[in-house]
């Protein structure tokens, strides 16, 4: 089956991305519990780059096949799941990237819809929040998605994020935060401190 990439976001509206993502059919790997389990000699790098043993995959097809059959499993490690083995994948920070955002409405009724590395959509919300790690001076955001994985959002994105989030700042002293799909997120906490 062919692949056809989504259209620019720029072109879609919100409305658009939530129906793209309600369509999407990811293979069910929660529900595959395969006996066999084997190292698959990849790797993916914290810049988003997938390896297969030591060399790149250039492919961007088989990157999106591999990221389609992705989970983290409950200890924290990540695996590449079919109905008959799971193979072992180091990742090195996030194992997806947040690259492109879209914003409609304002305030409590804006949604944002990030492109991923892969080129899937993701509405942000109550089921797929941000989280900030690393330091206030060099603050790391994340995405959540699905099966327990995140998408590191990349620093440009971010940057944009906080151009949102300041423009309708009213109290300097509440806090950097914006909303998507009824859920605030805050972009100055460090989640932990």
């Amino acid at each position: 089956m062919p692949y056809d990439p989504p259209p620019e976001m720029q072109n879609l509206s919100l409305a658009d991305i939530a129906a793209l993502v309600a369509a999407r059919k990811l293979p069910p790997v929660e529900q595959w519990s395969p006996a066999a389990e084997n190292d698959s000699h990849m790797r993916i790098a914290a810049d988003g780059r997938w390896y297969h043993q030591g060399g790149l995959i250039s492919r961007p097809a088989m990157v999106r096949l591999f990221a389609s059959v992705l989970r983290r499993e409950d200890d924290g490690r990540f695996a590449l799941v079919t109905p008959f083995e799971k193979q072992w994948i180091e990742v090195e920070d996030a194992p997806l990237l947040a690259v492109e955002l879209k914003s409609e409405g304002q305030g409590q009724d804006r949604r944002l819809a990030f492109r991923l590395n892969t080129d899937e959509l993701v509405v942000a919300g109550p089921d797929k929040a941000f989280t900030m790690r690393g330091t206030a001076d060099e603050p790391r955001p994340y995405l959540g998605l699905w099966r327990g994985l995140e998408a590191r959002i990349e620093r440009a994105v971010y940057y944009d994020l906080v151009e949102l989030a300041l423009a309708e700042a009213d109290d300097a002293t509440a806090g950097l935060s914006i909303w998507s799909d009824g859920a605030c997120f805050r972009l100055d906490r460090i989640d932990g401190q």
